[in-house]
């Protein structure tokens, strides 16, 4: 089948007290799991650097050209599988896993202060909740000015938007691997489901002008 989606999806590498890291974990979970047979997923572990994410993200982008990236991250404060609604630009002075953070302390030099992905995520929240997982979602606009927060932006930069970012608890707090894997394919689906809306839409718009 020719027009399978590709989606990318990646975790982060252990870091600080996260000797095993929650988002790696969940995305082996889903790995496993799959997408179904209509669409073609790529999993990733990307390291806690900020130069590392710097050079990987445009080069996944450009390998796999997916319709969709979804980047996991653990949150030592989640509760709740949380999905961002944005990145940030400013304010990255926490150091990474090789003692370094970037000197202007910001993701891209001139870019907006912060970008919103297309995807509604109070939306894919809503659907998700609805069908009874047994898994807590939430929606965040704060992605916490670390290395899922750079990611996340830079991504949706590189992107103009098409990409999400969800936040896992730490393992066992209170989710298993399992139960993460089975929430992140039910979350991955959904965002999947209203990329299709807003492809639709915006040939819309363009028809129209």
């Amino acid at each position: 089948m020719g027009n399978k989606r590709k989606v990318l999806v990646t975790g982060f590498e252990p870091f600080g007290e996260h000797a095993v890291n929650s988002s790696w974990v969940a995305v082996q979970e889903l790995e496993r799991l799959g997408l179904g047979d209509a669409v073609d997923l790529h999993v990733c572990e990307v390291p806690v650097e900020y130069q590392a994410v710097q050079s990987l993200l445009p080069s996944l982008w450009k390998q796999h050209m997916p319709q969709l990236v979804v980047h996991v991250g653990v949150s030592g404060l989640a509760t709740t599988v949380t999905l961002e609604q944005c990145g940030h630009n400013k304010g990255y002075k926490r150091l990474d896993n090789c003692s370094f953070c970037p000197a202007s302390q910001c993701c891209v030099e001139e870019g907006p202060d912060f970008i919103s992905s297309v995807l509604d995520m109070e939306t894919v929240c809503k659907r998700v909740s609805d069908s009874g997982l047994g898994v807590a979602v939430s929606v965040s606009k704060d992605a916490g000015r670390y290395l899922c927060d750079y990611t996340y932006y830079s991504s949706l930069f590189l992107s103009k938007g098409r990409c999400a970012f969800i936040h896992v608890p730490p393992l066992g707090n209170p989710y298993s691997s399992q139960e993460l894997g089975i929430a992140l394919q039910a979350v991955v689906q959904e965002m999947l489901k209203l990329l299709e809306v807003v492809k639709t839409e915006e040939q819309r718009c363009i028809h129209a002008h």
